[in-house]
């Protein structure tokens, strides 16, 4: 903590829409982007905008071939995330403003994260989780989720909640990934230092 008075400024008030997004110029960010720390807002208005979102949210998270992908990864700070367990097409699942009502058991197993490439954490989920949410169209719909599908929703909504899966890294898991955090915080740094040359 700094002695130094910040400077007051106006407050820019959280989106809860995802009207006027321009999908086709969304990528995944990777860590350390503070939109991935921030907890996200819930959605408050369905718009048409919402479903083209998703569908470019699918497309990146396909690309990558990972298996769920939540709006502040692509830089949207609203409570979303898109997800497909299986790689088959009819399971295909939006999740707007999910909400977890149950869950159930607990067991490590290891996660990966497209905003965190290189990276392997073992994480404790629980193996079966009930959830509320509502689809693009804003229809609300409750679902049960086993094993990978539990684990793909908790990880998702601990994006929505500013968390990511290094914050609870084991002794040994942080040494084994030392080197790969190291070089996105190289990365972040040296695209800072080219974007204020261009300035």
């Amino acid at each position: 903590m700094s002695g130094v008075k910040p400077k007051t400024r106006t407050a820019t008030p959280p989106a809860t829409t995802l009207e006027g997004v321009n999908p086709k110029r969304l990528t995944i960010v990777e860590y350390p982007a503070a939109v991935l720390r921030k907890k996200a807002v819930p959605v408050e208005k369905i718009t048409p905008d919402l479903a083209a979102v998703a569908e470019r949210m699918f497309a990146l998270m396909r690309e990558q071939k990972g298996v769920g992908l939540a709006a502040p990864q692509v830089g949207l700070s609203v409570r979303m995330f898109v997800c497909n367990p299986t790689g088959e097409p009819q399971h295909d699942l939006v999740c707007v403003n999910p909400k977890f009502l149950e869950l159930v058991g607990a067991e490590e197993g290891p996660e990966g994260c497209l905003s965190l490439p290189d990276v392997s954490v073992t994480m404790r989920r629980a193996t079966k989780v009930i959830m509320e949410a509502l689809d693009a169209r804003g229809k609300a719909y409750r679902v049960e989720g086993k094993d990978l599908c539990a684990r793909v929703w908790q990880h998702e909504v601990d994006h929505l909640n500013g968390k990511l899966i290094i914050d609870t890294m084991s002794d040994t898991d942080a040494i084994a990934n030392r080197r790969a955090i190291k070089a996105l915080d190289d990365k972040a740094r040296d695209n800072k230092a080219r974007a204020a040359k261009k300035r």
